[in-house]
């Protein structure tokens, strides 16, 4: 009959194409195995996560394809497999698109002058303090007023002594004896009655008593119960220490007095900045107090320490100040003009990579391919770094888009430690050769 013989027909159809579709779904959405010069890959890495592997093709879950990771000496191995660990290989078409910018290791002089902020101080070397050298009562201020100007020699105050007195007492009887004793025909005599001239006189240059008070007394005689003190330079008179009757010891500080034809200027420069200075070298000033004008002056000193809480080091700079436009305690803005360096091996700052323990560059050894390298570097100076070690000139060197390299270089580097245990114990078991892939760490089925 013939719709028996159709109806057997239309189910065989049936039966075929539901088992087609079967076998259909059951197979990966993902793309095919890749034989890379007839090897196949070992297994397939996930793009971010060297750790997870899968034996078949796969995705992750933002939908990149896992990367075939194939046996050594395989054409698609070679890659990796040439050059220092974290060698990275990319794509030129790649290298455009993300922006890779290189430059070369050239030789170049260096300068940096240093900005920093500094205040204005005393010359200590021209700062006197007064002590007296005998204990007493002040009996007169001549200078009672801080920041009065003091010339050279002026009196300041008379200080009354008892210890002055004595002193004078006994030059006075050593003036008469020699008097006495000079014409002696005896030797001995007449040189021990100098010599005892000789020592009073040099008692009273110890209590600081002044020439013209000694040679007034050879010449009247009489006891002067008070000691002058002078002035020992043309200066202003920064502090007082004592007032009219007051007792004094050798540790009281009559007067400061400080001579402002020079001041010291005080600046600090950071670590970095320390192999750069030197004594000698030229360094100006602006004060908002004076605008419109530069002092000159130079680097005196290099404190040889560091403050333990700012991590800077002080300089001292000098400075003439004739007309006392420089005054203490005055903020500056300070230019230290450094010796420059010639012939300085250097790259561009922007071609390190810092990572705390070293610093690193990437050379480029052809087109899409840049080695890690690990370079010790020196000063910097306006965009550039001094290099000490690890490149040569003419090598070049990436400084744009190198940390999107860094990534890459530290996932490869990261891969290849953790395959090259899994190869090694392959490479050694028996008929492990051939396999399509091979399982490890995380799985991805």
């Amino acid at each position: 009959m013939p719709w028996k013989w159709i109806a057997i027909v239309l189910i065989a159809l049936s039966v075929g194409l539901g088992s087609g579709y079967r076998l259909a779904s059951r197979q990966p959405e993902t793309a095919t195995s890749v034989s890379a010069g007839g090897c196949e890959p070992m297994f397939y890495r996930h793009p971010m996560n060297p750790a997870i592997t899968s034996k078949t093709p796969a995705k992750d879950e933002m939908g990149m394809d896992y990367i075939p990771v194939y046996p050594p000496g395989c054409p698609g191995a070679a890659a990796e497999a040439s050059g220092p660990p974290g060698t990275v290989v990319i794509d030129p078409t790649v290298v455009q698109t993300i922006g890779v910018r290189t430059a070369k290791v050239v030789r170049r002089d260096f300068s940096h002058p240093i900005h920093t902020v500094g205040r204005v101080s005393y010359d200590e070397d021209l700062l006197a303090r007064l002590h007296p050298k005998t204990e007493g009562w002040i009996e007169k201020l001549y200078v009672s007023d801080t920041g009065a100007f003091v010339a050279r020699d002026a009196m300041l105050l008379s200080l009354y002594s008892p210890q002055l007195v004595a002193s004078e007492q006994e030059y006075l009887l050593a003036l008469k004896s020699l008097r006495l004793l000079k014409d002696s025909p005896f030797k001995d005599i007449s040189r021990g009655a100098r010599q005892l001239v000789k020592s009073a006189r040099e008692r009273l240059e110890l209590l600081d008593v002044p020439e013209h008070q000694i040679l007034e007394l050879e010449r009247s005689g009489r006891i002067m119960k008070s000691l002058h003190i002078h002035s020992p330079f043309d200066g202003y008179v920064v502090h007082i220490g004592v007032r009219e009757g007051q007792y004094v010891t050798p540790q009281t500080e009559l007067y400061l007095i400080a001579d402002l034809s020079k001041v010291w200027v005080y600046a600090d420069i950071y670590e970095y900045e320390l192999p750069w200075v030197r004594v000698g070298d030229p360094a100006e000033i602006t004060l908002t107090a004076v605008p419109g004008r530069v002092f000159h002056g130079q680097v005196v000193y290099v404190y040889p320490y560091a403050d333990p809480k700012t991590r800077t080091i002080k300089v001292r700079l000098e400075f003439d100040n004739p007309d006392l436009t420089l005054k203490p305690e005055l903020f500056a803005n300070a230019t230290l003009h450094t010796r420059p360096k010639t012939g300085v091996l250097a790259i561009s700052s922007e071609a390190v990579v810092r990572t705390g323990l070293r610093d690193h560059v990437f050379v480029v050894k052809g087109p899409g391919r840049f080695e890690p390298r690990i370079v010790e570097l020196g000063v910097p100076a306006d965009g550039w770094v001094e290099v000490l070690a690890g490149l040569s000139e003419g090598e070049e060197v990436v400084v744009s888009s190198q940390f999107l390299i860094d990534s890459e270089s530290r996932l490869q580097e990261a891969l290849s430690k953790f395959t090259e245990p899994a190869r090694q114990k392959m490479e050694k078991m028996p008929g492990m050769k051939g396999m399509d892939g091979m399982q490890h760490g995380g799985s991805h089925d």
